[in-house]
Protein backbone atom coordinates (compact mmCIF):
# COMPACT_ATOMS: atom_id res chain seq x y z
CA UNK A 1 0.00 0.00 0.00
CA UNK A 2 0.75 3.52 -0.55
CA UNK A 3 2.29 5.56 2.30
CA UNK A 4 3.93 9.03 2.91
CA UNK A 5 6.17 9.72 5.91
CA UNK A 6 7.42 13.59 6.80
CA UNK A 7 10.74 13.99 7.94
CA UNK A 8 11.88 17.08 9.67
CA UNK A 9 15.63 17.98 11.26
CA UNK A 10 16.72 20.97 13.01
CA UNK A 11 19.43 19.95 15.17
CA UNK A 12 23.08 19.29 13.90
CA UNK A 13 24.19 18.42 10.38
CA UNK A 14 20.09 18.46 9.59
CA UNK A 15 20.55 17.90 5.22
CA UNK A 16 23.11 15.00 6.60
CA UNK A 17 20.45 13.74 8.69
CA UNK A 18 17.60 13.56 6.28
CA UNK A 19 19.85 12.34 3.76
CA UNK A 20 20.69 9.32 5.89
CA UNK A 21 17.36 8.77 7.20
CA UNK A 22 15.91 8.18 3.60
CA UNK A 23 18.55 6.32 2.63
CA UNK A 24 17.95 3.48 5.09
CA UNK A 25 14.25 3.77 4.34
CA UNK A 26 13.17 0.26 2.30
CA UNK A 27 10.04 0.74 0.04
CA UNK A 28 10.81 4.24 -0.98
CA UNK A 29 9.30 5.20 -4.22
CA UNK A 30 9.88 8.46 -4.26
CA UNK A 31 11.39 11.86 -2.40
CA UNK A 32 10.00 15.54 -2.26
CA UNK A 33 12.17 18.56 -2.56
CA UNK A 34 13.56 19.74 0.62
CA UNK A 35 11.93 22.55 2.32
CA UNK A 36 13.22 25.24 5.17
CA UNK A 37 10.62 26.29 8.06
CA UNK A 38 10.51 28.44 10.95
CA UNK A 39 10.11 26.26 13.86
CA UNK A 40 6.76 24.65 15.36
CA UNK A 41 7.27 24.68 18.87
CA UNK A 42 8.64 26.26 22.03
CA UNK A 43 10.78 29.62 20.49
CA UNK A 44 14.77 29.85 20.67
CA UNK A 45 14.95 27.13 18.14
CA UNK A 46 16.66 27.10 14.95
CA UNK A 47 14.56 26.38 11.42
CA UNK A 48 13.93 22.69 10.47
CA UNK A 49 14.52 21.37 6.96
CA UNK A 50 11.22 19.35 5.98
CA UNK A 51 10.13 16.26 3.45
CA UNK A 52 8.11 13.99 2.61
CA UNK A 53 8.44 10.54 1.24
CA UNK A 54 6.21 8.21 -0.40
CA UNK A 55 6.63 4.35 0.14
CA UNK A 56 5.06 1.24 -1.23
CA UNK A 57 4.91 -1.14 1.78
CA UNK A 58 3.27 -4.00 3.53
CA UNK A 59 3.73 -3.23 6.89
CA UNK A 60 0.93 -2.35 8.74
CA UNK A 61 0.84 1.08 10.82
CA UNK A 62 2.27 -0.35 14.21
CA UNK A 63 5.11 -1.77 11.85
CA UNK A 64 5.59 1.47 9.70
CA UNK A 65 5.68 3.47 13.42
CA UNK A 66 8.16 1.27 14.51
CA UNK A 67 10.54 2.17 11.49
CA UNK A 68 9.66 5.33 12.01
CA UNK A 69 10.94 5.64 15.59
CA UNK A 70 14.21 3.29 14.76
CA UNK A 71 15.31 6.03 11.86
CA UNK A 72 14.82 9.07 15.04
CA UNK A 73 17.09 6.29 17.25
CA UNK A 74 19.42 6.18 14.69
CA UNK A 75 19.80 10.11 14.74
CA UNK A 76 20.22 9.99 18.11
CA UNK A 77 16.55 12.02 18.79
CA UNK A 78 16.31 12.82 22.42
CA UNK A 79 13.25 13.26 23.55
CA UNK A 80 12.66 15.89 26.38
CA UNK A 81 9.99 18.50 25.45
CA UNK A 82 6.77 18.17 22.96
CA UNK A 83 7.54 20.30 19.61
CA UNK A 84 11.27 20.68 20.64
CA UNK A 85 14.37 20.77 18.79
CA UNK A 86 15.60 17.37 17.31
CA UNK A 87 17.75 15.87 14.80
CA UNK A 88 15.08 13.68 13.39
CA UNK A 89 11.68 13.51 13.51
CA UNK A 90 9.47 11.18 11.43
CA UNK A 91 5.61 10.82 11.05
CA UNK A 92 3.10 8.88 8.88
CA UNK A 93 0.91 11.22 7.15
CA UNK A 94 -1.15 9.18 5.37
CA UNK A 95 -1.55 5.43 4.42
CA UNK A 96 -3.74 4.31 1.73
CA UNK A 97 -7.17 2.92 3.17
CA UNK A 98 -6.02 3.33 6.90
CA UNK A 99 -8.05 5.65 9.10
CA UNK A 100 -6.80 5.25 12.95
CA UNK A 101 -7.07 6.98 15.92
CA UNK A 102 -5.27 5.23 19.55
CA UNK A 103 -3.35 7.27 22.30
CA UNK A 104 0.15 7.12 20.16
CA UNK A 105 -0.49 7.19 16.34
CA UNK A 106 -3.53 8.98 14.14
CA UNK A 107 -3.33 8.15 10.94
CA UNK A 108 -3.91 10.22 8.44
CA UNK A 109 -1.77 12.47 10.81
CA UNK A 110 -3.62 14.09 13.13
CA UNK A 111 -2.52 18.13 12.37
CA UNK A 112 -0.90 17.46 8.38
CA UNK A 113 -4.15 19.17 7.29
CA UNK A 114 -2.93 22.66 8.96
CA UNK A 115 1.32 22.63 8.42
CA UNK A 116 2.18 23.58 5.19
CA UNK A 117 5.18 22.18 6.17
CA UNK A 118 3.56 19.22 5.46
CA UNK A 119 1.23 19.49 2.63
CA UNK A 120 3.96 21.68 0.38
CA UNK A 121 6.12 18.92 0.23
CA UNK A 122 3.67 16.25 -0.10
CA UNK A 123 1.92 18.34 -3.04
CA UNK A 124 5.42 17.52 -4.33
CA UNK A 125 4.28 14.12 -4.46
CA UNK A 126 0.82 13.35 -4.49
CA UNK A 127 -0.98 17.36 -4.95
CA UNK A 128 -4.32 15.47 -5.31
CA UNK A 129 -4.35 14.14 -1.95
CA UNK A 130 -2.32 17.17 -0.71
CA UNK A 131 -5.83 19.42 -1.58
CA UNK A 132 -8.06 16.29 0.09
CA UNK A 133 -6.14 16.58 3.37
CA UNK A 134 -5.35 20.42 2.98
CA UNK A 135 -7.91 22.52 5.84
CA UNK A 136 -6.59 26.28 7.04
CA UNK A 137 -3.00 26.46 7.53
CA UNK A 138 -1.79 28.28 10.18
CA UNK A 139 1.78 28.49 9.53
CA UNK A 140 4.11 30.06 7.15
CA UNK A 141 4.93 28.88 3.80
CA UNK A 142 8.36 26.33 3.80
CA UNK A 143 11.15 28.01 1.46
CA UNK A 144 11.93 26.00 -1.54
CA UNK A 145 15.97 24.54 -1.11
CA UNK A 146 15.80 22.00 -3.66
CA UNK A 147 16.86 18.15 -4.17
CA UNK A 148 17.86 16.53 -0.90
Amino acid sequence: MRAFLALGSNLGDRRALLREAVASIPELVAVSAVYETPPFGPPGQGPYLNMVVELDTDRDPRELLALCHQLEADAERVRIERWGPRTLDVDIVWMEGVEMVTDDLTIPHARAHERQFVLVPLADLDAELADSLRTETVDEPPVRLGAL
